[in-house]
Protein backbone atom coordinates (compact mmCIF):
# COMPACT_ATOMS: atom_id res chain seq x y z
CA UNK A 1 0.00 0.00 0.00
CA UNK A 2 1.64 3.23 -1.06
CA UNK A 3 -1.39 5.49 -1.50
CA UNK A 4 -4.98 5.32 -0.38
CA UNK A 5 -7.92 7.60 -1.05
CA UNK A 6 -9.78 8.38 2.15
CA UNK A 7 -12.46 11.09 2.45
CA UNK A 8 -11.55 12.55 -0.94
CA UNK A 9 -7.90 12.94 0.04
CA UNK A 10 -5.08 10.79 -1.30
CA UNK A 11 -2.68 9.88 1.47
CA UNK A 12 0.83 8.53 0.97
CA UNK A 13 1.52 5.75 3.44
CA UNK A 14 5.03 4.87 2.30
CA UNK A 15 6.57 6.92 5.13
CA UNK A 16 4.42 5.06 7.70
CA UNK A 17 5.71 1.61 6.73
CA UNK A 18 7.64 0.04 9.61
CA UNK A 19 8.41 -3.41 8.24
CA UNK A 20 7.50 -5.60 5.30
CA UNK A 21 6.84 -9.31 5.71
CA UNK A 22 6.03 -12.03 3.17
CA UNK A 23 2.23 -11.63 3.37
CA UNK A 24 1.77 -8.48 5.44
CA UNK A 25 3.11 -4.98 6.03
CA UNK A 26 3.31 -3.29 9.43
CA UNK A 27 2.51 0.43 9.58
CA UNK A 28 2.52 3.06 12.30
CA UNK A 29 -0.94 4.66 12.43
CA UNK A 30 -0.93 8.36 11.58
CA UNK A 31 -3.22 9.07 14.56
CA UNK A 32 -1.27 8.30 17.72
CA UNK A 33 -4.07 9.10 20.17
CA UNK A 34 -3.21 5.61 21.43
CA UNK A 35 0.58 5.68 21.73
CA UNK A 36 2.12 2.97 19.58
CA UNK A 37 -1.00 2.33 17.49
CA UNK A 38 -0.10 0.33 14.41
CA UNK A 39 -1.85 -1.75 11.80
CA UNK A 40 -1.01 -4.88 9.87
CA UNK A 41 -1.99 -4.65 6.17
CA UNK A 42 -2.44 -7.64 3.87
CA UNK A 43 -0.26 -7.60 0.77
CA UNK A 44 -2.87 -9.66 -1.08
CA UNK A 45 -4.92 -7.18 -3.12
CA UNK A 46 -8.08 -9.30 -3.25
CA UNK A 47 -8.25 -10.04 0.47
CA UNK A 48 -11.05 -8.23 2.30
CA UNK A 49 -12.19 -10.49 5.15
CA UNK A 50 -9.81 -11.71 7.85
CA UNK A 51 -11.59 -15.09 7.85
CA UNK A 52 -10.57 -15.60 4.20
CA UNK A 53 -6.85 -15.65 4.96
CA UNK A 54 -4.81 -18.67 3.92
CA UNK A 55 -3.04 -20.75 6.55
CA UNK A 56 0.38 -19.23 5.76
CA UNK A 57 -1.08 -15.72 6.03
CA UNK A 58 -2.69 -16.48 9.39
CA UNK A 59 0.49 -18.02 10.75
CA UNK A 60 2.54 -15.00 9.73
CA UNK A 61 -0.12 -12.61 11.07
CA UNK A 62 0.14 -14.23 14.50
CA UNK A 63 3.95 -13.99 14.39
CA UNK A 64 3.70 -10.28 13.57
CA UNK A 65 1.02 -9.78 16.24
CA UNK A 66 3.23 -11.43 18.84
CA UNK A 67 6.23 -9.36 17.81
CA UNK A 68 4.40 -6.02 17.90
CA UNK A 69 2.74 -6.88 21.21
CA UNK A 70 6.12 -7.64 22.81
CA UNK A 71 7.69 -4.50 21.33
CA UNK A 72 4.92 -2.18 22.51
CA UNK A 73 4.89 -3.86 25.94
CA UNK A 74 8.62 -3.20 26.29
CA UNK A 75 8.44 0.38 24.98
CA UNK A 76 5.32 1.77 26.69
CA UNK A 77 3.79 -1.00 28.84
CA UNK A 78 0.17 -0.85 27.65
CA UNK A 79 -2.36 -2.24 30.11
CA UNK A 80 -4.41 -3.89 27.36
CA UNK A 81 -4.41 -4.45 23.59
CA UNK A 82 -7.39 -4.04 21.28
CA UNK A 83 -7.16 -5.97 17.98
CA UNK A 84 -9.59 -4.50 15.46
CA UNK A 85 -10.52 -5.66 11.96
CA UNK A 86 -13.54 -3.76 10.67
CA UNK A 87 -13.13 -2.82 7.00
CA UNK A 88 -15.83 -0.14 7.14
CA UNK A 89 -13.75 2.71 5.70
CA UNK A 90 -11.17 0.63 3.87
CA UNK A 91 -12.46 -2.57 2.29
CA UNK A 92 -9.14 -4.38 2.49
CA UNK A 93 -7.96 -6.90 5.09
CA UNK A 94 -6.00 -5.18 7.84
CA UNK A 95 -5.80 -5.44 11.60
CA UNK A 96 -5.45 -2.43 13.90
CA UNK A 97 -3.26 -2.91 16.95
CA UNK A 98 -4.50 -0.44 19.56
CA UNK A 99 -2.57 -0.31 22.84
CA UNK A 100 -4.69 0.89 25.75
CA UNK A 101 -3.44 2.75 28.81
CA UNK A 102 -4.97 3.15 32.25
CA UNK A 103 -2.62 6.05 33.00
CA UNK A 104 -0.99 8.83 31.02
CA UNK A 105 2.16 8.05 29.04
CA UNK A 106 4.72 10.60 27.92
CA UNK A 107 7.02 10.08 24.97
CA UNK A 108 9.16 12.49 22.97
CA UNK A 109 7.76 15.42 24.90
CA UNK A 110 4.12 14.55 24.12
CA UNK A 111 1.53 13.45 26.67
CA UNK A 112 -0.74 10.59 25.63
CA UNK A 113 -3.93 10.15 27.64
CA UNK A 114 -6.36 7.34 26.86
CA UNK A 115 -9.59 9.08 27.85
CA UNK A 116 -11.51 6.02 26.61
CA UNK A 117 -9.84 3.65 29.08
CA UNK A 118 -12.34 1.06 30.26
CA UNK A 119 -14.59 1.70 27.25
CA UNK A 120 -14.61 0.86 23.57
CA UNK A 121 -11.65 2.54 21.88
CA UNK A 122 -14.02 4.52 19.61
CA UNK A 123 -15.05 7.21 19.32
CA UNK A 124 -11.72 8.81 20.11
CA UNK A 125 -10.14 12.10 19.04
CA UNK A 126 -9.85 11.52 15.29
CA UNK A 127 -8.10 14.87 14.89
CA UNK A 128 -5.30 14.05 17.34
CA UNK A 129 -1.97 14.80 15.66
CA UNK A 130 1.61 14.57 16.79
CA UNK A 131 4.35 16.48 14.98
CA UNK A 132 5.84 14.57 12.03
CA UNK A 133 9.18 14.21 13.82
CA UNK A 134 7.38 12.65 16.83
CA UNK A 135 5.57 10.20 14.57
CA UNK A 136 8.92 9.34 12.97
CA UNK A 137 10.43 8.85 16.44
CA UNK A 138 7.60 6.48 17.41
CA UNK A 139 8.06 4.53 14.16
CA UNK A 140 11.83 4.32 14.69
CA UNK A 141 11.41 3.15 18.29
CA UNK A 142 9.14 0.33 17.11
CA UNK A 143 11.34 -0.61 14.16
CA UNK A 144 14.49 -0.68 16.28
CA UNK A 145 12.84 -2.98 18.83
CA UNK A 146 11.42 -5.45 16.28
CA UNK A 147 13.34 -8.66 15.52
CA UNK A 148 15.51 -8.32 12.42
Amino acid sequence: MTALKRSGEIMNYKNLLIKEYTHWELYVHENQYFLGRTYIWSKRNDLVDLMDTALEEREELFVIGGEIKRVLANLWAPDLFNWVSLGNLTAHCHLHVIPRYAAVREFAGVEFKDERWGKNYAPYNYDFKVPENTLATIKTAILTALPK
